[in-house]
């Protein structure tokens, strides 16, 4: 099994994105699984077409897009990607859409296509704080979440895709306003590899249950 994680880089003034350094923390092997890792850009115009490249190259089976939300307590698993590119900054090109459709003929929303309540619960299993969000914004998160879950749909059918949003790391809230929530990149680190891990060992259940003759 192969798992493609993206993180995007820096953004918004910022001088490192926890998202992607989370990522490079990433074991090379999870339950088994080869876990292939990607930094993407910040920009509307590109990540889609960077995230589909790597799919055509890795054949993975899984896709995990990771990106920052400064600002939330923990690590969120992104259930809900919409139709709709409303930047309120703009990206690391300039880009700065507003009340934009990201595919014409794509649905109004896709759902994640992964096992989201058992990630969150894995990470939470590990004194880590995490949830389920059911808004991955309007920006560049919700974007490539959206992206993936059409290509997933209408393209790669035999894929299982989703977002993770982390929130800031400790070294950057220092740098916010009093209060301003963080949380260290070795736990963001850790709490990705819980998730990964759920995807994964829910993967292979469903595979042993589908051989036996008895679930899909």
């Amino acid at each position: 099994m192969k798992v493609l994680v993206t993180g995007f880089d820096p953004f918004g003034g910022e001088k490192v994105n926890p998202a992607y350094e989370a990522v490079k923390l990433l074991p090379e092997t999870i339950s088994g699984a080869d876990i292939i890792k990607l930094e993407i850009p910040t920009v509307f115009s590109k990540c889609g077409h960077i995230v589909e490249e790597a799919v055509k190259v890795y054949s993975p089976d899984v896709v995990i897009c990771v990106g920052q939300a400064g600002g939330r307590t923990g690590i969120s698993i992104e259930k809900t990607a919409i139709n709709l590119a409303e930047a309120r900054i703009p990206d690391n090109e300039g880009a700065q859409p507003i009340e934009e459709s990201i595919r014409e003929d794509g649905d109004t929303a896709y759902f994640s296509t992964l096992p989201v309540k058992a990630m969150a619960e894995n990470i939470r299993r590990h004194g880590i704080q995490a949830g389920i969000s059911y808004s991955a914004g309007t920006f560049v998160c919700n974007y490539i979440m959206y992206q993936v879950l059409y290509l997933a749909d209408k393209k790669y059918r035999g894929i299982r895709a989703g977002f993770i949003h982390v929130p800031y790391s400790t070294e950057q809230a220092a740098l916010k306003p009093e209060g301003t929530p963080g949380m260290s990149q070795e736990d963001i680190a850790r709490g990705l590899e819980y998730a990964i891990e759920a995807v994964i060992e829910e993967k292979k259940y469903k595979c042993y249950n589908m051989q036996d003759g008895k679930l899909n």
